[in-house]
């Protein structure tokens, strides 16, 4: 199998995409464990961020690397939080908590009627540092913000964030069925099927 250096020290993250891409051939090797220190993530899109990261580890290892950038968008705060959906309420002197984060979330929504919002994942594959030709995939998952949070499973802004095809939170989930529906799931579907297409994936 093929080593590729994952832009990230996240366990959760390395379970996933390790059951995914082994079918690729492909086998995941956590960034810390080659003495990889995390990237800056200056960008304001997921893009550059996952970008970012991935080139870094890359460059350090000389492997090629996957990374992903992910955050939740609410189509009324103009996209907000985005990409500091993990520090949103820190950044207005709040906590960095998912606790924090929901509540400020909640807060600002208090007013407004379009709770329509989506999780967005964005994984970029990079053969080497240098690739001219990443791999590029992208998930997003629609929902809607509810204020009374809904469910124990999950994380971040799960219990907040209602899919109304599946009349739950993503909280109220079973994992199996978030794993198969969730932004990161669709985009390492897309991701897998590019490797397949690709002639020289790594």
């Amino acid at each position: 199998m093929s080593k590729v250096v994952l832009a990230s020290n996240n366990a959760g993250k390395l379970k996933e995409f390790s059951a995914i891409l082994s079918l690729a051939g492909i086998d995941m090797i956590a960034q810390g464990e080659l003495g990889v220190p995390e990237a800056d993530e200056p960008y304001s899109t997921f893009l550059e961020n996952a970008l970012t990261k991935a080139r870094h580890a890359s460059r350090i290892t000389g492997l090629p690397a996957l990374a992903d950038d992910s955050g939740l968008c609410v189509t009324a705060l103009d996209g907000a939080p985005g990409v500091l959906s993990a520090r949103f309420a820190s950044l207005s002197g709040g906590e960095k908590s998912d606790l924090a984060n929901n509540t400020h979330l909640v807060n600002l929504l208090a007013t407004v009627r379009d709770r329509s919002a989506c999780y967005v994942a964005v994984l970029v594959y990079l053969r080497s540092a240098d690739d001219p030709m990443p791999i590029i995939a992208q998930g997003t998952w629609w929902g809607e913000i509810i204020d009374v949070p809904k469910g124990a499973n999950g994380f971040g802004y799960d219990a907040h964030f209602y899919v109304p095809e599946l009349a739950k939170t993503v909280a109220e989930l079973d994992p199996a069925v978030k794993n198969r529906c969730s932004h990161r799931a669709q985009a390492l579907k897309e991701l897998l099927q590019a490797l397949r297409n690709s002639t020289d994936p790594t």
